[in-house]
């Protein structure tokens, strides 16, 4: 897994760490101070996901991994009544968000643009396929097939489409 810790460019270690204060920040408190729309909040958080697939090593990504769905949990509102429910859907928030920036890390050398449908396909159908099978199993409600299936896709590409553009300027100014 030596693509892990690949970047688009060459970043200093100031950088690459001021990069990762960002992402994390923007990964948290998007979702925490934001709330809503929806729309927005998870097309931000997932070109946070993106840009540090192309510019963080290794454990750097973790944080920016994890930290959306503990800033959703933290405000507790998004999901009004249903945000203890959320605490279900932790883990599979977690891996798919492992997912797309995973296949970003692996894939991107060859095109971005199939990169990024097929990171978004794969990060959505898995947290789909979650949503489906807990809500089969009644530990979440029905609301989270919706959540969890079209309306990640879509932030997904939205956000990632805004993460292939701020990569450019980046890789322009770099």
């Amino acid at each position: 897994m030596e693509y892990i810790n690949k970047t688009d460019y060459k970043l200093g270690f100031l950088q690459e760490n001021i990069e990762l204060l960002v992402y994390s920040a923007l990964a948290f408190f998007v979702p925490f101070f934001a709330g809503h729309p929806q729309f927005l909040v998870g097309t931000l958080v997932n070109a946070s996901l993106i840009l540090a697939a192309f510019n963080l090593k290794g454990y750097k990504l973790l944080p920016v991994i994890m930290l959306p769905s503990l800033g959703v949990l933290s405000r507790g509102i998004i999901f009004g009544p249903f945000t203890m429910f959320l605490v279900y859907m932790i883990p599979f928030i977690w891996v798919s968000n492992a997912i797309i920036v995973l296949v970003f890390k692996r894939l991107i050398k060859y095109n971005k643009v199939g990169t990024l449908i097929t990171g978004s396909i794969a990060k959505t159908a898995f947290l789909f396929t979650a949503a489906f099978v807990l809500v089969n199993l009644e530990v979440v409600p029905v609301l989270f097939l919706t959540t969890m299936g079209v309306f990640q896709l879509y932030t997904a590409l939205a956000g990632g489409a805004i993460a292939l553009g701020v990569q450019f300027f980046k890789r322009k100014l770099a």
